[in-house]
């Protein structure tokens, strides 16, 4: 057996508002030894999401939360380096629910356990575009938005993983895009690198004023990651007939039982016959193939940029997490894990 150790971040207590340091313990402990059917991971990025928060609460959510004690939950990808099983093999990368941990044992389950990244595919872009930022954004703008061409489309937290993603899916789709950032350097990334045709600094400009200027017969989709009063500005702002796409409620803080105030101006959706409808990526497991062959495409075609926020080492986690809901992250947010001192790179039994 190795000398090496597996560092974890396991889940201490349970947070009442912002997560803090405190929330979890690190531990560390022997590598662990893979048995019939078993591969050992090494652990290289972890991808860090808002939906996180949710899992640190006492309720279940579309997924129950994270037991006291427990290794906190994320996915991740990493390294096999020593396998019982013909399906893994020693210098596979794959991608699965890792959690926050060095190294981590991967069975022999199918699409919800680890899978091998596809030949010619970064690793770590399976945390991104082909993760679960660029499904939730493709899913969200073609099945639920259902997008055409010429629609004007509004995209909240457009410099995040999912809304710069979603946005772009958008502007391939022939729709006229107008984000909304917060801090002029992600408004500018937001047209400059990700292409729409506007970005909305709701830091430094009044929103609706912006908002009837650019799009003065109001907006077809919604894409919305906020909640709060981005949502209500949005509502007010809809087109007849529009789709309003309810992908996260970062403004919430997803704090335990406060997932966001219901918009005061719920109406609007009456008045302009439209509809608002929330969704998991996972509802749509059946067109999986669909989205990473038009998602591909696109990539290979250089239509797509995804932006990356690197925390190094394993010990940044907490503070990655927390992070995001303080608009720290720009695009995708993720933990580079980093051998620990004396822990040697090919450590394992």
């Amino acid at each position: 057996m190795s000398t090496g150790v597996n560092r974890q971040w396991v889940l201490k207590r349970r947070p009442s508002a912002a997560v803090s340091d405190d929330c979890f313990e690190w531990r560390e402990g022997p590598i662990p030894t893979p048995g019939p059917g078993e591969a050992l991971v090494r652990v290289s990025w972890l991808a860090i999401e808002p939906t996180q928060r949710t899992w640190l609460n006492e309720k279940a959510t579309y997924i129950q939360p994270v037991a006291l004690g427990e290794v906190m939950r994320g996915a991740g990808v990493g390294q096999v380096v020593a396998s019982h099983t013909e399906r893994l093999k020693v210098g596979d990368w794959v991608a699965g629910l890792t959690g926050w941990q060095d190294y981590v044992l991967a069975g022999d389950s199918g699409l919800f356990g680890f899978n091998k990244v596809p030949d010619g595919v970064a690793p770590k872009a399976m945390l991104n575009l082909f993760g679960a930022s660029g499904l939730t954004a493709y899913f969200g703008m073609t099945a639920v938005g259902r997008v055409a061409p010429g629609e004007t489309v509004l995209v909240s937290a457009a410099a995040g993983s999912v809304g710069s993603i979603a946005g772009q899916v958008a502007r391939l789709r022939g729709c006229r895009v107008i984000g909304i950032a917060g801090g002029p350097h992600k408004a500018e990334w937001v047209t400059r690198a990700a292409r729409f045709h506007a970005c909305i600094d709701y830091k430094s400009e009044d929103l609706r004023t912006r908002l009837r200027a650019l799009a003065p017969r109001g907006v077809d989709v919604v894409f919305d990651n906020v909640g709060g009063p981005i949502l209500e500005a949005a509502l007010d702002h809809l087109a007849r007939g529009a789709r309003v796409v309810l992908s996260g409620s970062v403004s919430s803080g997803y704090k335990d039982g406060d997932y966001g105030a219901a918009p005061r101006n719920y109406m609007q959706l009456g008045f302009q016959r439209a509809r608002m409808e929330g969704f998991i990526f996972l509802d749509y497991v059946s067109r999986f193939p669909e989205a990473f062959r038009e998602l591909a495409a696109w990539d290979a075609q250089g239509e797509l940029h995804c932006a990356e926020s690197i925390a190094e080492g394993l010990e940044q986690a907490p503070s990655a997490l927390r992070g995001l809901f303080e608009g720290r992250n720009l695009g995708k947010q993720l933990v580079h894990v980093t051998a620990s001192e004396g822990q040697a790179a090919g450590a394992a039994p």
